[in-house]
């Protein structure tokens, strides 16, 4: 892993862009072990970026299903990131005291449509060769629109390109994560 204070200028170009996107303190272990091809980092910066940053959908329910895609895959470093990051928008669905989102995906206070496309992007994602007509018209009939949908069948593949990426770095969970996680 290249460390913020090692990076050449060209990285630490790439790390400030996703500090300030990502509007955090720190550069994610997950950049950073891929700090020595700052090509490679710039196409993984950039497809994360605007596939989770950018369109319709609420950046919350994307990292919603970013979260449950890696919890249900087993990344560990992929479900408290994502989860950490997913709790910190919580306020963006319930201004409840104490709402966390990521304990709440199922309950009556999340939003019938987040249920729903947490549901059918996670089971498109973990068997994409199983996806069939019906996981779409599951997601109209939660009222997203064919560019929402778009979206949010680009998560599964994020989520997946995320997962893998951190299985086999064996990137462990940064240390300003954790803390939020005792």
């Amino acid at each position: 892993m290249i460390s913020y204070e090692e990076a050449s200028p060209e990285l630490k170009e790439i790390y400030d862009d996703i500090k300030k996107t990502l509007q955090l303190p720190f550069v994610l272990n997950w950049f950073k072990c891929q700090g020595s091809n700052p090509a490679l980092l710039k196409g993984n910066w950039n497809k994360l970026k605007y596939t989770l940053m950018q369109g319709e959908v609420p950046n919350v329910l994307k990292q919603l299903i970013l979260y449950n895609i890696s919890k249900e895959r087993g990344c560990e470093y992929c479900s408290h990131t994502y989860g950490f990051l997913a709790d910190q928008k919580s306020s963006e669905i319930s201004e409840a005291e104490n709402f966390r989102a990521t304990e709440k995906m199922t309950s009556p206070t999340m939003p019938v449509s987040y249920r729903t496309a947490i549901k059918v992007i996670t089971r498109v994602a973990l068997n994409p060769d199983q996806t069939s007509n019906d996981d779409f018209e599951e997601l109209v009939a939660a009222g997203f629109s064919d560019t929402e949908i778009q979206e949010l069948m680009a998560q599964a593949d994020l989520a997946n390109m995320l997962n893998t990426i951190s299985e086999v770095s064996g990137i462990k969970i940064n240390q300003e994560l954790s803390e939020t996680f005792q």
